[in-house]
Formats: structure tokens, C-alpha cells, sequence
């Protein structure tokens, strides 16, 4: 049983057997009728079978007319549509909720990872850059080298 708020709980008991079926294949077929319900290409084949509806049934003969004037049949065509679209589509969106979380906890962990090895890079430079005052440098011998030459030639 789910102990997570949001999924759906398990009914237990049913006095008929459960359909089985494989949640993630209807899942990815649900994203891909959402994906394709978002696109212009959808809007134009809605356009043209609603136009194509209508004109047949005022243009043709009434004999074979099968949705007279109120369109009733095509409403109930277009609610149905509607009816099951919601649903795949709330269905999609749960799924990318899903990925997106996966996906934020991701980068979370990853940007701590980077945080913890900046913080350790900062700390070691930090060390060096202690550790490097007390070394003599070039430069710096170079420079008293010079100073003890130019004493010894005032002498």
C-alpha cells in the first residue's frame, strides 16, 4: 500500500477482477495524446472535421442529413472528446510533475556537491596562500640579495 499523499490509495477488495495493465506504457501514451492535443496540427484537423460536420449536414439532401441544424450528435462528439482529453492530460502533467521533481532534487544534490567542493577548494587555497607567506620567494630573495650587494659595495 502507498503511504505517499499524492498517489491514489489501492482499493483493496472488488467484487469483480481489476483489468490489469502497465501504468507507465498508459502513461506514456496519455503524454503522447496530450502532446499531440497541444499542437496547431490538432486545432487544424478539429477545425476541418467540425467544418466538414457542419457543411455536410446543411448542404446535403435531408434524406442523408445525419445531425440536423442544432448539431446535436456533434456536441455530444465534442464533449465526449473533452471528457476523455481532461483526464490524459491531468494524467501528462502529473507525470512531468514527477520528472520535474526527480529532476529538482537532482540539481539540489548536485549544487550541495558543488557548495561542499568550493567551500574545500576556498579552505585549501586559504592554507596555501598561509603557508606560502612563510616560504621565502624569488622575488623576495632576489630583492635582499640586491639590498645586501648594494650594502657591501657602500662599504
Amino acid at each position: 500500500m502507498s503511504t505517499r499523499l499524492d498517489q491514489p490509495r489501492e482499493i483493496r477488495r472488488t467484487l469483480l477482477p481489476r483489468p490489469h495493465y502497465d501504468p507507465e506504457s498508459f502513461g506514456r501514451l496519455s503524454e503522447r495524446i496530450a502532446r499531440f492535443l497541444g499542437t496547431a496540427r490538432f486545432l487544424v484537423y478539429m477545425t476541418v472535421f467540425v467544418a466538414v460536420w457542419i457543411g455536410w449536414n446543411l448542404v446535403v439532401p435531408p434524406a442523408l442529413r445525419f445531425d440536423p441544424y442544432p448539431f446535436i450528435f456533434l456536441t455530444l462528439m465534442l464533449s465526449l472528446q473533452a471528457s476523455y482529453a481532461a483526464p490524459l492530460i491531468l494524467l501528462a502533467q502529473n507525470r512531468q510533475d514527477d520528472r520535474d521533481r526527480v529532476q529538482y532534487e537532482q540539481d539540489r544534490a548536485r549544487n550541495e556537491r558543488s557548495i561542499a567542493d568550493t567551500e574545500y577548494l576556498t579552505r585549501e587555497i586559504a592554507g596555501l596562500r598561509v603557508a606560502l607567506n612563510e616560504v621565502v620567494t624569488r622575488d623576495f630573495l632576489r630583492s635582499e640579495l640586491q639590498q645586501m650587494l648594494k650594502e657591501r659595495d657602500a662599504r
